[in-house]
């Protein structure tokens, strides 16, 4: 029996109360939630006070009693509510003010006009500020404004004037700069909880794919390297297994290499030598610093994209035997990155011929990416002699990862 039943509550979902807590935990307002119920049960003693000092000078003292009961039951539940999380939403925000205000407006009934124009309004507006916190913290600071306003316009509706010397009486002042200070702490809190939930999402992203690239380096790269490379060393039928073999392993390289744009979001930089060892490949030789090079990320993605299309040039037109060797070089106020390859070269006249046909591959795949970060791409090439890239990037200013149309807005 008792191994049933603690089976059996193991499999029990979690009960009402702890989901709440649960919910409450991941709230990122949630510290400020709680703090602000401390700054209730402080005003609800300063309330007390006030009321026990002053209720002989009230016309109606039972009901004022009364009214205190219901204060006292709602600062509980609100309290309760606002502190576990079950009641911050607009409903329970909504009840809190209207109870805040219609207990300063039992002012008008509970007091004489003499005493209401010369004391704070009943119960004390510094417990109806809690209102005015909680519309704060539940809808930023234009609504905790809007709630400082109309909960300071009932305290001066009660005093049945309005001093506009605020030297001497700035009630309405203070109340709306609570609402405005708290709604943008609570602004600030949910964007840094945003913010580091997308950080955390893109180190998760980045971990997993270089745990990924390690594996498959390790095993089905290296098998199809060998394959392309025993294929073409044996010759014959074979050859077109190796050339298959040696597509696959490139089209894999650049899989893992981490060029996706989903993993470069934001403002987060990247190691653009580690994207673009990456490419190496059974006839892709890359060299790069040996530490880290950091860059912004779509900074990166654009580079290794034009990289990636000069090599796909090269395998299409270079040659079936031609080299690629990629250099990337770090200047310190620049990026320089060279691909070139021994193939059989570019015939003169043929990329003007290639522009006037409508053909606008290179001019928009490597040129228009470097250049749409600020950066150059000159090409240099001679009939039997290969072809050279030379791209070339500053790292700050218009290299610094924002767009011509960024920059032009």
């Amino acid at each position: 029996m008792g191994r049933a039943h603690m089976a059996a509550t193991a499999d029990r979902p979690p009960s009402r109360s702890a989901q709440l807590a649960t919910a409450a935990d991941t709230d990122p307002v949630g510290p400020l939630w709680r703090g602000a119920q401390l700054f209730r049960l402080v005003s609800y003693c300063y309330a007390l006070g006030f009321q026990i000092a002053i209720n002989d000078d009230l016309l109606h003292r039972g009901t004022t009693w009364v009214l205190f009961g219901v204060l006292t039951v709602w600062t509980g539940a609100g309290g309760v509510a606002y502190f576990v999380g079950f009641g911050r939403n607009r409903y329970w925000v909504s009840a809190d003010v209207a109870i805040a205000c219609v207990m300063m407006l039992s002012t008008s009934y509970v007091a004489t006009e003499s005493w209401a124009l010369d004391n704070q309004s009943w119960p004390t507006t510094l417990w109806a500020v809690n209102s005015v916190i909680s519309v704060a913290l539940l809808a930023g600071p234009v609504w905790g404004i809007g709630s400082g306003l109309l909960v300071g316009g009932t305290s001066a509706f009660v005093k049945g004037a309005f001093d506009l010397n605020f030297g001497r009486n700035a009630t309405i002042l203070i109340i709306v700069a609570t609402g405005m200070a708290v709604g943008l702490a609570a602004v600030i809190a949910r964007r840094a909880q945003e913010a580091l939930a997308r950080a955390a999402g893109i180190a998760a992203a980045t971990e997993e794919r270089e745990r990924l690239s390690r594996e498959v380096h390790d095993g089905v790269l290296q098998v199809l390297a060998l394959i392309a490379r025993r294929g073409r060393e044996i010759g014959g039928e074979t050859t077109q297994l190796a050339e298959l073999a040696g597509e696959q392993e490139h089209a894999l390289r650049r899989l893992v290499s981490g060029v996706a744009d989903d993993i470069g979001v934001g403002g987060s930089t990247v190691d653009l030598a580690a994207q673009l060892r990456a490419l190496a490949a059974d006839r892709i030789s890359v060299s790069a610093p040996g530490t880290a090079v950091e860059v912004a990320a779509n900074v990166a993605t654009e580079i290794t994209s034009a990289v990636i299309n000069a090599l796909d040039n090269v395998a299409r037109h270079a040659g079936s035997g031609a080299h690629a060797f990629v250099l990337l070089e770090d200047l310190g106020d620049q990026l320089v990155v060279s691909i070139r390859d021994d193939g059989v070269g570019i015939a003169p006249g043929r990329l003007a011929q290639a522009q006037r046909q409508g053909r606008m591959g290179i001019s928009t795949s490597i040129v228009g990416r470097i250049e749409s970060i600020g950066g150059t791409a000159a090409l240099e090439c001679a009939p039997e002699g290969g072809t050279e890239w030379e791209l070339t990037i500053p790292v700050d200013g218009r290299g610094d990862g924002t767009t011509d149309a960024e920059r032009d807005g």
